[in-house]
């Protein structure tokens, strides 16, 4: 075999690094509806397709307007049956109709991928949903194959919580709860590896923050000292990897360590409650950045090294109906006029996030290929952080045309944002007042007091830059 010229070398890894997101990537976002102000299924659906990295969509019901609206866009989807209908879909008759009116009329023009059958039925506790998962998960892939070999390809899961495992341990002693080993995960998990369909589950290192000293750092992949399992001799540096081995090896210990997993939902809250200071747009943007990179390079984890992780995000927009605390109104990527909330690295032609640890620790032994590497960005120290002026997410309309008026008529260069100029698409009040609110900021020597616009406007080291258009 000829050895490669230079040129060849280089064209090569260009070419690899150019193809990294269509070989590897399996980045999906939940996409949830509880909110007023959500543009229709149609344009999410063209946005999605033509303005994001995300190849598959999860929705948490089988909304027919969404469905439809992704007909023939190549995005695939995962859908989700209720908890409250798990008892009767065990019987076969009631889940064909199930399969007639909610799968048949979309798929295959709408390429639907999975069907979650209730959605963290063990966290809620409810013993009819706990005990009827397993039948029904076999009645629907039954009314499936009965359906015709064009509705095969769709498999059955169930989205799982992770209240699953048995007291605190390391991730490579984790088992599941005793309760619920033999009677429900090791059912479930048969049925997982008999139609080779995953073992989908939710991690949220957000949640586990109590259980884990509250270490932001370790939380949202920033540098940090990490966690060392002796039993493993595996160091972990984010709890992400923690939660997802501690999976594997609950799972290796019942015999089914060759079930895929799929994270059906893992992301992090931008804006919290008074004193939530882990609910933070730099915590969120250093979660999801860095989770992004994490999948798409496919390094896998110290217990399950290459293993590539289907994932969906959560989530797509911020919702502002949802009840609960305001950090379950601020989970988005983008808002409802599909500006970005932060730079998270979703866009397909937008800014990449700054990332403070950008690569992952895999361990690699000798002669064993190295994983797809993700390219070092240079970290910002915190105390000579660039700093930007952006919206609070909960900021109105109204709100953000005073600040829009106020900053264009005290001497701010506004023609960026006017018809025509670089920064003028979005066309969005919140988009347009973002970029003149930071502008004032700066022309204010980037005083924080000059950033609160009547309490509508925060500061963040996040750069909104997107595109063309550039945050100085």
């Amino acid at each position: 075999m000829k050895s490669l010229t230079s040129l060849q070398l280089f064209l090569l890894l260009s070419t690899t690094v150019f193809n990294l997101f269509s070989s590897t990537a399996a980045i999906g976002i939940n996409y949830g509806m509880v909110a007023d102000n959500l543009p229709s299924p149609t344009e999410v659906a063209n946005f999605i397709k033509t303005k994001t990295i995300f190849d598959s969509v999860k929705i948490f019901d089988t909304n027919p307007n969404v469905l439809r609206a992704f007909a023939n866009t190549g995005i695939t989807m995962t859908v989700t049956i209720p908890n409250g209908e798990i008892p009767n879909l065990a019987n076969e008759g009631a889940a064909s109709a199930w399969v007639n009116a909610n799968i048949q009329p979309f798929h295959p023009q709408t390429k639907i991928k999975y069907i979650s059958i209730g959605n963290e039925i063990v966290l809620l506790g409810n013993p009819a949903h706990i005990n009827g998962l397993v039948p029904a998960m076999r009645a629907v892939t039954e009314a499936l194959r009965k359906a015709g070999p064009q509705f095969q390809d769709i498999k059955v899961t169930s989205a799982h919580a992770l209240n699953l495992f048995q007291g605190l341990t390391v991730p490579s002693l984790a088992r599941f709860r005793v309760d619920l080993a033999e009677t429900f995960f090791k059912p479930v998990l048969q049925f997982h590896q008999q139609n080779k369909s995953p073992f989908m589950i939710n991690p949220y290192p957000y949640f586990e923050l109590n259980v884990m000293s509250n270490n932001i750092d370790y939380a949202v992949f920033r540098k940090n000292p990490g966690v060392f399992d002796p039993a493993s001799k595996k160091t972990y540096s984010n709890a992400l990897d923690s939660l997802l081995d501690k999976t594997y090896s609950a799972m290796s210990a019942l015999g089914f360590g060759d079930v895929d997993i799929v994270i059906g939902e893992t992301g992090w809250p931008s804006l919290g409650d008074p004193g939530n200071k882990a609910a933070a747009m730099d915590n969120a943007a250093s979660y999801n950045g860095h989770l992004i990179r994490k999948i798409v390079s496919g390094v896998g984890t110290p217990l399950m090294p290459n293993r590539k992780l289907q994932t969906y995000i959560f989530a797509l927009f911020n919702e502002n109906q949802k009840p609960g605390p305001l950090t379950e109104k601020n989970w988005g990527l983008f808002q409802p006029d599909f500006s970005p909330v932060y730079t998270s690295g979703a866009l397909r032609d937008g800014p990449q996030p700054n990332l403070s640890n950008p690569g992952f620790d895999v361990e690699v032994k000798p002669g064993q290929p190295l994983p797809k590497p993700v390219q070092p960005m240079p970290a910002t120290p915190a105390a000579n952080a660039k700093k930007f002026c952006v919206p609070k997410p909960e900021a109105t309309d109204a709100q953000l045309q005073n600040n829009l008026d106020y900053a264009c008529s005290h001497g701010i260069d506004c023609r960026p944002i006017q018809a025509g100029g670089v920064c003028a698409e979005p066309a969005t009040v919140r988009s347009r007042a973002a970029f003149a609110m930071n502008s004032y900021f700066k022309s204010k020597l980037g005083v924080d007091s000059d950033c609160d616009f009547s309490g509508t406007g925060q500061v963040t080291t996040v750069d909104p830059s997107y595109g063309n258009c550039r945050y100085v």
